[in-house]
């Protein structure tokens, strides 16, 4: 990361220049200790010194300095897996914290503020009480307003104002989600197809091809979470709850979501057992959980995005993610909310008194347990 560096810039432009700390010293008026503690950074220039030094070596203030509030892509990755798992080993306040110290000493670096952000969010319930989950969740939306409001980068600030959204959501003000995104989300345009023709033009096929693969892998995703989040609204019509649920299966079959993205199989999986429930559907629910248990106990971790024998282009897309393929969380954090979801879930409270449940709930512990024991 980069911090303030004048010491390092110093000795750069000195040798530069051919100057000696002696040399140095004589034209600013100072001893050679001096510079030397300048260098190896014991000490900083008096600040009036600033301008001489700046005027010596032909370069800004700034330069001098040798500080930049930014962090590279490759800083945020590490920082952010960095603070994931202290998220999952540490106490919760002091990880807050150091968030939060992050956060203001590189207030101006929008990419980081976004992924602190999201940190935030991805590690709310481990908050504790739910008030202080919502302060949380107020916290990383007051990150996503600013960069949404102060960055330069248009696609960074309209992902910024739909994690706002997400924030208002799960803090239950669904009044300010639709305010927030109601009308801009009807005037979205994919401009893959566009793109991948032009280069097809170009004779550019394998640029178009991975181009298209990215597309189809996006949307892939999205519509198996509308498809998901559809199932949660057809509980009250038996055949339509059916049927949304058979489609699903059958795109993620097709896909085969079990080894490219088991983490969207998991959200249906949990949601169609709920409905099952609801719809007094005890043996259909048990399957679903019965499979949500041996997929999420299985061989899926860590849980990254990749690619696939069909989708065999998009490796470089995804490394030129921000966060490339890093977890979102935790496989610690990730274990035990797989394991909440249906333990202390209270849609599956019908299910306690079925030994078939209890073996599913007792099989999700241990798969928390094994993972504490490494």
């Amino acid at each position: 990361m980069k911090e303030i560096n004048i010491g390092r810039m110093i000795v750069k432009k000195r040798h530069e220049k051919g100057l000696t700390q002696e040399d140095l010293a004589k034209y600013i008026g100072v001893s050679k200790a001096s510079v030397s503690k300048w260098e190896t950074g014991q000490s900083y220039p008096d600040i009036t010194f600033l301008p001489q030094l700046a005027t010596l070596f032909n370069i800004s203030i700034d330069e001098l300095m040798g500080y930049e509030p930014q962090l590279s892509k490759e800083d945020i990755r590490k920082l952010y897996a960095k603070l994931s798992a202290d998220f999952a080993s540490g106490p919760f306040d002091e990880v807050l914290d150091r968030c939060r110290e992050i956060a203001k000493k590189y207030f101006s670096c929008f990419p980081l503020l976004f992924h602190i952000g999201l940190l935030l969010i991805n590690n709310s319930t481990e908050a504790g009480e739910k008030e202080k989950t919502l302060s949380v969740l107020s916290e990383a939306r007051e990150l996503f307003v600013r960069v949404k409001t102060e960055c330069e980068d248009p696609e960074l600030a309209r992902l910024s104002l739909y994690m706002e959204a997400t924030c208002a959501l799960m803090m239950g003000k669904p009044d300010e989600v639709i305010e927030l995104i109601d009308e801009t989300s009807r005037k979205m345009i994919s401009p893959e197809s566009l793109l991948a023709s032009a280069y097809q033009m170009v004779g550019k096929a394998e640029e178009a091809r991975s181009i298209l693969q990215f597309s189809i892998y996006q949307h892939m995703g999205s519509l198996l979470g509308d498809l998901t989040n559809y199932l949660l609204l057809c509980t009250n019509d038996h055949k339509q709850f059916e049927n949304t649920f058979k489609r699903a299966n059958e795109i993620a079959e097709a896909f085969d979501l079990k080894r490219l993205h088991p983490s969207l199989l998991i959200n249906l999986y949990i949601v169609a057992a709920q409905g099952f429930t609801m719809l007094e559907n005890t043996e259909k629910a048990l399957e679903i959980l019965e499979k949500y248990a041996e997929l999420v106990t299985g061989d899926i971790y860590p849980l990254e995005l990749k690619g696939d024998g069909y989708f065999n282009l998009i490796d470089q897309w995804i490394e030129e993610l921000d966060l490339g393929n890093v977890p979102p969380r935790s496989e610690k954090i990730i274990r035990k909310s797989m394991a909440d979801a249906v333990i202390n879930n209270p849609a599956f409270t019908a299910l306690d008194k079925e030994i078939r449940f209890r073996r599913i709930a007792e099989k999700l512990k241990n798969n928390c347990q094994d993972q504490d024991s490494l």
